[in-house]
């Protein structure tokens, strides 16, 4: 950074010195008709123009890679806080939003830093140096001559402020642009099979139509910023033309080659005051876009783990899998209560079922057992130990967590398998796959455990997708595990797979089921079913059929549905 703004400095003092050099060269060569001066003139215009060409191509090397390394940090950086973040950022916070933080936002803010600072600090510096050239060598024409800047100065504070409104509306409409275009593409299938394409394409135009009219009428205003510095300009070089003109015309001192050079000098001045202008509106956009980008880098994660140990893997006590919630209370957002007086027990090894229609509060359950959120009141205790008094990696790296739409990494089947646990052979891998009944269709693939599995799974069916996330959960040999909704998304063929791969994969290990067909969860230890965050009945499965309560009306109304399925078919 030192080195560009010497840099720059040696480059704003060549150019001021130039038309000075002219105004000798006037005063002393042509007017007195001294020719064999010339051939120094040529010479040390040559030279100039060597030294500058060298100090403008080292410093474009400079500020290319501080661009670069700009950008590359502030991803890092970026990504390392979205890491961090807790899912309760993801819950209010649209794609689309974090992806033009990260992309577009980013690669401006590079841009105009680097590039800003060279403009910035060029143009001051040649400005700098100009003035007090020109105060040196006659500062009655230089006060007469720059006599413009205190108005340009508060004309540009006002432009300033016009300026950085409407670019932050720029930001908000292109965020949800954004967002609009993310969730085109991946409801492309939803949409089409609701016959909705008119409709999102008239709801984009809406969008597109704002983004039209805020930009037009930002830059509108932005476009009189550039005539106004012009006018000041030409204003200031006439003045030093009708000044300067007037004493050589008395014969008050100012010579011809000081005139021309004061001329020059003067229009030079605000060549780097309209670069600014540039600059200046480049940076209006770029205050919005890193205001955004602050905000993500500042954001703080709801679940902090202060007096914690460090989140390494190794070295953390084990889990045996008690898990008891007591009186627990929770709300996503406020006002808006999920769990009320909640109490709950789990012996260590016990598979529990939670049933439920939806919103009675099953995945808050599970997303609070596995620290996904925190209780808003109450606690959740792990082997007799509030769960906040350790990391969240100690709990985490011993679970298992099964989605309802599992998601694939771009790579091989080996590598997402693996992913949780890159230490794992691949004859671990293969294990594990075994064990959940997938091994059998991953050979039938192309490359077997080496073939790619494309952007989020793509070239994989659903069902073959569950049973690589099913693998991928039981190779970190969890003490605690979680199946959300795990079969509702697969062919017959696939959940009767994994009810096998249950009984096999959920032995003497914590689990918890999200079932939507009850069949798949009858043989559970314990079946606990919800309503509006409360418990309505427990219990294993015959126990509860023989109560014939509320449970047993849900079961036989399901039964009864799917009787009705199978005979339309």
């Amino acid at each position: 950074m030192s080195a560009m703004v010497v840099l720059m400095i040696i480059v704003a003092a060549i150019e001021v010195v130039q038309p000075f050099i002219v105004g000798w060269l006037i005063d002393r060569v042509i007017i007195p008709e001294n020719f064999e001066y010339m051939y120094l003139f040529v010479i040390v215009f040559g030279l100039l123009g060597i030294i500058q060409a060298a100090n403008i191509f080292v410093l474009i090397v400079i500020a290319g890679k501080l661009e670069v390394g700009i950008c590359y940090d502030i991803r890092k950086e970026g990504f390392n806080r979205l890491q961090e973040l807790s899912f309760s950022y993801y819950d209010r916070t649209p794609t689309g939003w974090i992806m033009t933080r990260m992309t577009s936002d980013i690669t401006r803010l590079g841009d105009v830093i680097t590039w800003g600072f060279v403009d910035i600090s060029w143009g001051l510096a040649y400005m700098l140096i100009m003035a007090i050239t020109m105060f040196a060598v006659n500062f009655r024409l230089a006060m007469v001559s720059l006599s413009v800047i205190p108005p340009l100065i508060l004309i540009t504070l006002w432009f300033q402020k016009k300026l950085l409104r409407g670019y932050r509306k720029i930001r908000n409409v292109n965020s949800r642009l954004t967002a609009g275009y993310n969730e085109g593409i991946e409801g492309a299938r939803t949409t089409k099979t609701l016959v909705r394409e008119k409709r999102n394409t008239r709801e984009f135009e809406e969008i597109t139509n704002t983004m039209r009219r805020r930009t037009v009428r930002t830059a509108t205003v932005a476009a009189f910023y550039l005539p106004a510095v012009l006018t000041f300009g030409a204003v200031g070089t006439a003045l030093a033309l009708w000044r300067g003109g007037s004493a050589l015309l008395a014969g008050t001192g100012i010579t011809y080659g000081a005139l021309v050079s004061f001329v020059f000098a003067t229009a030079g001045f605000f060549e780097p005051v309209m670069e600014l202008s540039r600059v200046f509106a480049d940076l209006q956009y770029a205050q919005a876009s890193a205001e955004k980008v602050l905000s993500l880098l500042e954001e703080v994660p709801d679940i902090r783990e202060e007096g914690t140990k460090p989140l390494l893997k190794s070295g953390l006590p084990g889990i045996e899998g008690a898990i008891r919630f007591e009186s627990v209370d929770f709300q996503y957002r406020k006002g808006e209560v999920v769990l009320q007086d909640f109490n709950l027990e789990v012996q260590a090894g016990e598979i529990l079922a939670l049933v439920g229609e939806s919103g009675a509060g099953k995945s808050t359950v599970v997303n609070l057992v596995c620290r996904f959120y925190e209780p808003t009141r109450g606690r959740i205790l792990i082997d007799g130990i509030d769960y906040r008094k350790h990391s969240q990696v100690w709990l985490q790296s011993r679970l298992g967590y099964v989605l309802q739409t599992p998601h694939l990494f771009s790579g091989s089947v080996m590598e997402n398998i693996r992913y949780g646990r890159l230490e794992a052979s691949d004859d671990e891998v293969i294990e594990a796959a075994k064990l959940v009944g997938g091994h059998d269709f991953i050979l039938n693939m192309v490359d077997g455990y080496a073939s790619d599995v494309g952007t989020s799974g793509a070239k994989l069916s659903m069902g073959e997708k569950q049973l690589i996330s099913f693998a991928r959960a039981i190779l970190v040999n969890p003490a605690v595990f979680v199946l959300d909704e795990a079969t509702s998304s697969v062919d017959t063929q696939t959940e009767e797979a994994i009810r096998k791969a249950i009984h096999r994969v959920l032995e003497r290990r914590t689990s918890f089921i999200i079932a939507h067909r009850l069949s798949t969860i009858r043989e559970a230890d314990r079946i606990v079913l919800l309503s509006k965050g409360r418990i309505i009945e427990e219990g294993p499965h015959e126990t509860l059929i023989r109560r014939r309560g509320a449970y047993w009306e849900l079961y036989t109304r399901q039964l009864r549905l799917e009787s009705e399925t199978r005979l339309l078919e």
